[in-house]
């Protein structure tokens, strides 16, 4: 495969033209190719390094995940969270409009960008990420992310590994997320004048600590869905 696929996003305030951030995924390596990783103070890897990070500031000088965030940072760093936006999701042949306070339609594009920066991290959301449902609830988000392992872990066992039935490195995965969020959310602090930005990362980390709960407590909520599957 060659190529990328792009996913855009078009967000402001109701009736103006609003600000254009295209997301492009390598298709070979669903490296993230746009936007382009900056070098800023905030950016910088040692600035508010995630508690156990394994990338080494001496050898990679800027965190993967919060260089690809500069773009948004400066569309939303000056808005207030609870701002309403009309937000435009191109993706191929797919497009969605939402009219959404400005924290829900930025974290709906952290989390995108998260996926695909490079973050040893967040690498587990990448088939998430190739196959984005922009502005996702938590019961949608839960639903993805434990399908989209499972998936992989069938996958293993094909291949012949040792597959996780059990979801135990779903929930270790995103707990990691959860210290990666709260890094996040210290270098966009120093980054942004207003809310909004930090608090879609706030979102995002919500998600993250409901995962790992809903797979230990609550993922039999979603059994109902399943109901005389067999028989369809």
């Amino acid at each position: 495969m060659a190529g990328s696929r792009r996913i855009h996003y078009r967000l402001g305030p109701p009736g103006q033209p609003g600000a254009e951030i295209t997301v492009a995924i390598d298709t070979d390596t669903l490296a993230c190719l746009e936007p382009v990783a900056e070098a800023l103070p905030w950016t910088a890897l040692a600035h508010h390094q995630c508690a156990g990070c394994p990338l080494d500031p001496a050898t990679v000088p800027l965190c993967p995940f919060a260089a690809r965030l500069a773009a948004v940072v400066r569309h939303v760093g000056e808005m207030l969270s609870f701002e309403t936006v009309d937000v435009d999701i191109e993706s191929g042949a797919r497009r969605i409009h939402g009219r959404v306070p400005v924290q829900t339609a930025a974290r709906s594009l952290i989390g995108l960008i998260a996926a695909v920066s490079g973050c040893p991290r967040t690498a587990f959301l990448r088939p998430l990420a190739w196959f984005h449902l922009p502005l996702a609830d938590e019961e949608e988000t839960l639903f993805r992310a434990a399908s989209s392992y499972l998936l992989g872990q069938y996958l293993k066992a094909r291949a012949g590994s040792t597959p996780d039935w059990t979801l135990d490195g779903l929930a270790a995965a995103y707990r990691e997320l959860h210290t990666v969020n709260v890094a996040m959310a210290q270098r966009l602090r120093d980054a942004s004048g207003q809310d909004a930005a930090v608090n879609a990362v706030v979102l995002l980390d919500l998600f993250a600590k409901a995962v790992p709960w809903s797979i230990e407590e609550s993922l039999e909520s979603l059994g109902p869905l399943f109901a005389g599957a067999d028989a369809a």
